[in-house]
């Protein structure tokens, strides 16, 4: 069966539930998208990889990724394989030696994994023609950097405008929030002491 490469794209509250969050994959050689609603614990540790930020203690997937480095197990790429009663399926190929072996995992555990080992991830035609769509505009675009501002937004960072706070306050919430380990209102805090940076420049 041939694979198809995806990107991930966006990373969104999920508009379907409440909750949850989307991460939408894209065809790297095509216009399809690939919604997939996920966890807030699982949006977290996949945009807390996609920005590079470093947290005060490893996550879960950061975890993993030194187990298996420490194993010298090299995560090759992901598949999400399957698509049954509206939940996807993912699989890990990993290479230990000259074996390669397959790792049933969730598909957001799967990609949170993917991004931090920089490796590629795959699907097949039939996922993409059963759940595949072509996404409104504020969703299409260029793969998502660790420069750019990933949309995760919490009820909580909605309270406070952020645009408000002189420089010193700014800074003394992302240092106070990353000691929290409330990333997601760090990467928000963070987005707006660089575009302040650049308006400046």
């Amino acid at each position: 069966m041939e694979k198809i490469e995806l990107e991930i794209v966006a990373l969104s509250h999920s508009i379907t539930q409440s909750q949850s969050y989307a991460v939408v994959l894209g065809e790297k050689k095509g216009k399809r998208r690939l919604p997939i609603v996920i966890g807030g614990f699982e949006a977290q540790a996949i945009a807390v990889a996609l920005e590079k930020m470093e947290p005060s203690r490893p996550l879960t997937h950061d975890l993993l990724k030194n187990i298996f480095n420490s194993a010298d197990i090299k995560l090759k790429e992901i598949i999400i394989s399957n698509l049954k009663e509206g939940i996807f399926y993912a699989q890990l190929i990993c290479k230990i030696g000259n074996k390669i072996i397959e790792i049933d995992s969730r598909t957001s555990d799967a990609l949170a994994l993917a991004v931090r080992f920089e490796c590629p991830v795959y699907t097949y035609e039939f996922i993409l023609e059963s759940a595949g769509i072509i996404m409104d505009e504020e969703l299409t675009g260029e793969p998502l950097s660790g420069k750019e501002k990933i949309e995760i937004e919490s009820e909580e960072e909605n309270t406070t405008d952020l645009t408000k706070l002189s420089d010193k306050k700014l800074n003394e919430l992302l240092n106070s929030v990353l000691k929290n380990e409330e990333y997601e209102r760090a990467i928000s805090i963070r987005d707006e002491i660089e575009s302040r940076k650049k308006s400046s420049q």
